[in-house]
């Protein structure tokens, strides 16, 4: 899978084309069934991209990293379906429907650069689905090791309820196990953020293979 870092260098001759916008942490950039007008390409910073459920309960499907598209889904004028939310100081840059259109035409490349967008969150959607299917240690292990692929090194922004409300979990249930990963070495947490130090035995959990400490 090609990196958001990877495509990113690609943006950056694009970047002209578009409106350079800042948004302060906890801004919301698009909300849920709101009108679509372009998209978005996220320069600096973190967005959070969350929907609500029948029960109108926030849910967090994704974080946004640096390089990656917002709102992409609604660029043709359709209604959002979901919400996203700074979670860092952000610096984005808005292309609007009609200018969509225009850069199509004089920058071809885009369309193979939307097109691996799309790729990406079509991918987070089969990820959702399949994470029902596990149990729930694995559940929790399979969301940490998806962030871990977009942050790397970086530190997840991403509190105890925030994990729970993403996967549908109770805050408790989420606590006793992120605590038994803490002593086993595997992640730290800090304040409201998450360091991951072994993927690979995240990895063992997802598989169903037993942990040595």
């Amino acid at each position: 899978m090609v990196s958001p870092f990877e495509i990113s260098e690609k943006w950056q001759r694009i970047l002209k084309y578009g409106n350079r916008r800042f948004f302060k942490k906890k801004t919301v950039i698009y909300r849920q069934g709101t009108i679509g007008d372009g998209f978005y390409y996220l320069h600096s910073g973190l967005v959070k991209i969350v929907t609500l459920t029948p029960s109108s309960k926030e849910r967090m499907l994704n974080i946004v990293v640096p390089g990656q598209l917002i709102g992409v889904q609604a660029v043709d004028g359709q209604t959002h379906f979901t919400t996203s939310i700074v979670a860092k100081d952000a610096v984005v840059y808005h292309f609007s429907a009609s200018q969509f259109q225009e850069l199509m035409t004089e920058q071809p490349e885009l369309v193979h650069l939307i097109a691996q967008t799309i790729i990406q969150k079509m991918r987070i959607l089969l990820f959702a689905v399949q994470v029902k299917m596990r149990s729930t240690e694995a559940q929790i292990a399979m969301i940490l090791l998806n962030l871990y692929d977009d942050f790397k090194n970086y530190d997840i922004p991403l509190s105890k309820q925030e994990l729970a409300n993403c996967i549908g979990l109770t805050r408790i249930t989420v606590y006793k196990i992120l605590k038994q990963w803490k002593e086993a070495g595997i992640i730290e947490m800090k304040d409201r953020t998450l360091l991951i130090h072994h993927a690979d035995r995240l990895k063992q959990i997802v598989e169903d293979r037993p942990i040595h400490v």
